[in-house]
């Protein structure tokens, strides 16, 4: 699992290692041990969502304000995405300031969105 830092650095591109044959494919999604020694502290993962979108569907831009504020972890089992992370934390150097990236299926990269950020992605 390889962890990036974008251009904001509290925004992480996740690159789990695939591991396929003429079977299928197997990849570990998610492990607090290799995120936090990356991040730097405990992290506390407690809840996992999925959506499903149309094409040509925007999602967001959606946020949660404290004390309701969520870490967001976003990957792509079927399509494509174009995915947006905005910083919406005003004393944050970065404060509106955004990061976008293509999420899919086949790259099965995934994005870490920290709490304090809008997010929001088309289907597509």
């Amino acid at each position: 699992m390889q962890f990036i830092t974008t251009n904001i650095p509290d925004v992480i591109i996740i690159e789990p290692k695939v591991h396929g044959d003429d079977r299928g494919y197997f990849v570990e999604t998610f492990r607090a041990d290799k995120l936090e020694e990356f991040l730097g502290f405990k992290i506390n993962f407690c809840q996992d969502n999925e959506s499903k979108s149309s094409r040509g569907v925007l999602r967001g831009f959606h946020y949660q304000l404290a004390p309701f504020a969520q870490t967001k972890l976003v990957r792509v089992i079927q399509g494509r995405v174009l995915d947006v992370a905005v910083d919406i934390r005003k004393q944050s150097p970065t404060y509106g300031q955004h990061f976008a990236i293509k999420l899919s299926a086949e790259n099965k990269k995934q994005l870490l969105i920290p709490h304090g950020f809008a997010h929001g992605f088309s289907f597509g």
